[in-house]
């Protein structure tokens, strides 16, 4: 795989200072000092939108359920197609656990 066009010292610091961080809450803490409310919120739609395009839901069902615009939808889209596979990193794992909370919580 080709080297990240972002690779830097600093970014190589800031992803080995998130590797420290230990559990939910310390995350919480260092991102609410790290980012604005509107850069976390604006990840964690991402994020969403995300999973949501991998269990093939519709852009119409996406944008009700996370008020992403279809641009922010293609955006992602185009990244789970033709970016660097960070997204394939996680989204099996957060997909499973959200069907096993699901499951826990019935």
């Amino acid at each position: 795989m080709a080297e990240s066009k972002l690779k830097n010292s600093q970014v190589d610091e800031l992803f080995e200072a998130i590797l420290m961080l230990k559990n939910t809450d310390e995350c919480y803490k260092f991102f609410e000092d790290v980012c604005t409310a509107r850069e976390l919120y604006s990840i964690a739609q991402r994020l969403e939108v995300a999973k949501l395009l991998k269990i093939r839901k519709t852009y119409n069902e996406i944008e009700e359920q996370t008020g992403a615009s279809t641009a922010t939808i293609s955006r992602v889209n185009r990244s789970l197609h033709y970016g660097a596979d960070g997204y394939e990193l996680v989204l099996d794992k957060l997909i499973e656990k959200d069907l096993e909370d699901e499951k826990n919580d019935d």
